[in-house]
């Protein structure tokens, strides 16, 4: 599980002005994260705006980064949704030769109680061969997977290998890794909770921000694991507001604004979602002279 220890980076999906996929600036993206010393990278989450693309489009893109990437860092690839059996599908229809591992959000909408969301995630898990992080974000999907059902998912289904945590519930957090298996990674999915999570036994983050600075946000995973955390904690202050910034008005809005001033990708996004208003785009723009 060495794979998805430290920081993993939610990449964006760039778009051209005609919304279609941006493959040339893609690829400024993956060699920046790469060459700021991230652990590995995950395609097609929240961040990746997946659920706005097509099954073609989403092929299109595991297969780019798969071969971008050319094994240099593991590939992690979000395979999630509210459609159990839709997304087994989605896995057996799907090239997957390229992936290291699959990562999939609690079914959102739906609503499920524990026992359909335990059931959910061990299905999608009996049907695929590769390792599968589960990820609890209750503010997008409204349902929570409780300390109880991931530690039971963990002890049951061998290749479920960890848990993307971005509840926001420390307490909870403390429960899973107080009671989980040995080998079972608790990783961070909220940036500014990296350190306090790594501090009480978490394995790394997968990171927003880390698209525009993987470097920094690598350095204050790698010393809050070997427990320096003062040093990670210097780091982590100086990325607080741009942080804070990247989600005023919702992800990947944020980053992606981040990212266009910096030159690397052009500033579009697929609706629903839109761009950020001039105002947070001038703030994002003068914190990042000082970042």
């Amino acid at each position: 599980m060495e794979n998805f220890m430290g920081t993993g980076v939610a990449i964006v999906t760039p778009f051209k002005s005609d919304t279609s996929i941006d493959f040339n600036a893609f690829g400024k993206v993956v060699e920046h994260v790469i060459e700021g010393g991230v652990n590995y990278i995950v395609g097609l989450g929240t961040t990746g705006e997946a659920t706005t693309l097509s099954k073609i489009e989403k092929q299109a893109v595991i297969t780019f980064l798969a071969d971008s990437i050319g094994k240099r860092v593991p590939l992690v690839i979000g395979i999630g949704g509210n459609n159990t059996q839709e997304i087994i599908n989605f896995i057996k229809e799907t090239d997957l030769s390229g992936v290291d591992a699959i990562l999939s959000v609690a079914p959102y909408y739906n609503k499920p109680a524990q026992r359909g969301l335990y059931m959910h995630f061990k299905t999608i898990a009996g049907a695929t061969t590769l390792p599968v992080i589960i990820y609890n974000v209750p503010g997008r999907t409204c349902s929570n997977i409780s300390a109880e059902t991931c530690i039971e998912l963990a002890k049951t289904c061998e290749n479920i290998v960890g848990v993307k945590e971005a509840s926001g519930n420390l307490k909870q957090i403390m429960e899973i890794i107080r009671n989980k298996p040995k080998n079972f990674l608790v990783i961070s999915g909220d940036d500014s909770l990296t350190i306090p999570i790594i501090a009480v036994g978490g394995s790394g983050l997968i990171s927003v921000i880390g698209n525009a600075y993987p470097s920094q946000v690598s350095s204050i995973v790698s010393q809050a694991l070997k427990g320096n955390l003062k040093i990670a904690r210097e780091t982590q202050f100086k990325l607080l507001e741009m942080t804070d910034l990247m989600f005023a008005e919702g992800n990947p809005a944020g980053i992606k604004a981040l990212l266009s001033s910096m030159g690397l990708i052009d500033n579009v996004l697929r609706l629903p979602l839109v761009t950020v208003s001039d105002q947070l785009m001038e703030k994002i723009i003068k914190a990042g002279k000082v970042t």
